[in-house]
């Protein structure tokens, strides 16, 4: 009887399986966690291609890409608990087979109500995922030293995936269609699935804290109807009655969602306890800050590339390089300088330097040649290398060191719902790319809006992030 392919993979990583290879886990884990990362960036260059091969206006392109962004900020402080109660390996392969399968739904998607719903199971699926890959990293790692350059070779993986994106998604657009951006997770996806299960071991916690369904639940209810709101709105406008019923849901779930947390105790989701520690708060707020800006004025930026200049996908991707390189190239440097003078001045000087890139944006028209974007990329993708460290390394310091992987979880999950309601704003503002003109201003509010929080979060990071004032002095 001939060998499947699932038998001829299992033969493949059998070798690995015998040797408990930590290098081998570590593989594993950061090609999931990349995956997770890529599909942050790499739908927005085919966005123009889905909008026509499907007949999708902004708000339902604006779905595709929150869809996903939904899901993830809504299950990332539950899915590491998840873990460690019924084990990060069972989690992690669950994760892998849920993205892997919803990304063969979003390849194969007749429309936009079908793929916003594979989108949003994606986000499941990396949510699942995301927390568990850093938990079996360090399991694998028992030696300090070790997995530190494990853990750093995880983050560095990350970065690399968001300069991919843009790359990658406009290469494949523009040679097989926008349907190739998602079919090609589904043969990494099985790889690293199979390869997974023969390799990683089971593991969870003595005494995990229990799932808080109910903060899980109005978290996500607050976060739907608060995008729903700001999508419709831009679409019917702001006096239609679905968009004030979703106005009217949000606002009571603040309340309700406070009331359950307060309930909860130790056990919530996010402990009101930390949200009483200033650093902490800014450190997240300022995170989320980032996001908003970042992929809301992104949303808006590849259509503009696109649908105004009329790039290809593959030149639009190309374009943005710039901005996401620095990602990769900074963000060791900058976590370098946060570790030896704290995360106040990296945080607050790449805020400014952020606020300065988007500013530029404004001298951008329909005829604008690349170099007047250029300089606008360049100090934009600088700012956020230094500040994408900072803030987290602020969220992690301003808790107890037994906290230290829920602050990160939180602030992950700062900057995916900051990143959701970004895209939903600046959708709304824009319009649609059709009307150029209108388009090219809705453009510059959205880029000036998000310059005007970035100057504000650095007010805000020099004011309450740990760190020094001035180079030379105490922390």
């Amino acid at each position: 009887m001939a060998d499947t392919p699932v038998t001829l993979l299992r033969r493949a990583v059998d070798p690995a399986r015998h040797a408990g290879s930590p290098r081998t886990v570590l593989v594993v884990m950061c090609a999931g966690y990349f995956l997770v990362l890529l599909d942050v960036t790499i739908v927005n260059v085919a966005l123009p291609a889905i909008g026509s091969g499907l007949g999708a206006d902004v708000g339902g392109l604006q779905w595709v890409v929150d869809g996903y962004a939904l899901a993830l900020a809504s299950l990332m402080l539950t899915s590491g608990t998840a873990g460690d109660l019924y084990g990060h390996r069972r989690v992690v392969l669950g994760g892998l087979a849920v993205f892997g399968a919803a990304s063969l739904a979003c390849g194969l998607a007749p429309g936009i109500p079908v793929l916003v719903a594979a989108r949003v199971a994606q986000g499941v699926g990396a949510a699942l995922l995301l927390p568990g890959t850093l938990a079996i990293i360090s399991r694998a790692f028992p030696d300090d030293a070790a997995r530190a350059r494990a853990i750093g070779v995880w983050a560095g993986i990350g970065s690399l995936a968001l300069p991919a994106g843009p790359l990658l998604g406009g290469a494949l657009t523009e040679a097989f269609g926008w349907r190739a951006i998602f079919l090609l997770n589904v043969p990494i996806v099985l790889v690293a699935l199979v390869w997974a299960a023969a390799i990683v071991r089971e593991s969870r916690e003595e005494q995990a804290r229990r799932l808080d369904l109910p903060g899980v639940l109005l978290g996500s209810l607050l976060l739907l109807a608060t995008t729903y709101a700001f999508i419709e709105g831009g679409r019917e406008g702001a006096g239609s009655p679905r968009v004030l019923v979703a106005v009217l849901v949000a606002v009571l779930a603040v309340p309700a969602l406070a009331l359950a947390e307060l309930r909860r105790g130790d056990d919530a989701m996010l402990p009101v306890s930390l949200l009483r520690r200033p650093a902490f708060d800014a450190a997240n707020v300022t995170a989320g800050i980032m996001n908003l800006g970042t992929l809301g004025t992104l949303f808006v930026l590849m259509l503009f590339l696109q649908s105004v200049q009329h790039r290809s996908a593959l030149l639009a991707g190309l374009a943005v390089v710039p901005l996401f390189a620095p990602l990769a190239v900074i963000a060791p440097f900058g976590g370098r300088v946060t570790s030896r003078i704290g995360a106040r001045l990296p945080a607050a000087a790449g805020l400014l330097l952020a606020t300065a890139g988007l500013a530029l944006l404004v001298r951008a028209g329909a005829h604008s040649p690349y170099p007047v974007l250029l300089p606008a990329f360049l100090l934009w993708g600088t700012g956020m290398g230094l500040l994408t460290p900072a803030v987290v390394a602020a969220a992690i310091e301003a808790v107890p060191a037994e906290r230290a992987g829920l602050a990160s979880a939180t602030n992950n999950t700062a900057r995916q719902t900051g990143g959701a309601i970004g895209i939903a704003v600046a959708g709304a503002i824009a319009g649609q790319p059709a009307d150029g003109t209108r388009f090219v201003r809705g453009f510059h509010a959205v880029a000036l809006g998000a310059a005007g929080l970035y100057a504000a979060a650095a007010v805000l990071a020099l004011v309450l992030l740990p760190g020094m004032l001035f180079p030379g002095g105490e922390r």
